[in-house]
């Protein structure tokens, strides 16, 4: 349940700069999240939001390698509408469910290369950025790109956008996600 200071916001109350991006999420998913109606309080936030995960999506990591970098900020954020959100669209790309299991987890994941992805995004999120020598040494002899690391940096910027704004609001599961619901570990 959302926040009572917060306003779940539909087109016609939302704010008026915040009224077209609502309408272009209706249209390209067929609903609008409660998320992207709470984010509308701030046209700002919301279009940052969506611009920096247009932008993310757009990088030369692949879907499965993007999530893991969405799901590792989310769980370490704890997000459960992110996590129950991004493990619908890993399951939507048929990713293994050992995989979904161990990035819900926060555990080591079943592929070497996609662990050391999760292992440096979390290093990221440890050290603001400033990685050590060895981990992103590790990162790069798994075969990741340098380009990669700073698509990584894109990433959890964005999903921080996210995860933050989401915890802030109470912002609440969709029904369509409920099968993929999540709380974090006590």
């Amino acid at each position: 349940m959302s926040r009572p200071v917060f306003t779940a916001h539909t087109p016609d109350t939302a704010p008026a700069a915040a009224r077209r991006t609502m309408h272009d999420v209706h249209r390209k998913l067929g609903h609008l999240p409660a998320a992207v109606a709470l984010m509308a309080e701030s046209p700002e936030l919301l279009r940052g939001f969506l611009t920096a995960n247009a932008v993310f999506e757009s990088t030369d990591l692949d879907p499965v390698a993007r999530e893991v970098v969405v799901l590792t900020v989310a769980t370490r954020n704890e997000c459960h509408l992110c996590v129950a959100m991004h493990t619908a669209t890993l399951t939507r790309h048929g990713a293994a469910p050992g995989l979904i299991e161990a990035l819900r987890a926060g555990a080591v994941l079943p592929d070497p290369r996609l662990d050391a992805l999760r292992r440096f995004t979390v290093a990221v999120l440890d050290h603001r950025g400033a990685v050590p020598d060895d981990e992103l040494d590790a990162f790069l002899a798994a075969g990741w790109q340098p380009r990669h690391a700073l698509d990584v940096v894109l990433g959890v910027g964005t999903y921080t956008i996210s995860t933050f704004a989401n915890r802030l609001t109470g912002a609440p599961l969709d029904p369509p996600l409920a099968d993929y619901a999540w709380e974090p570990a006590a």
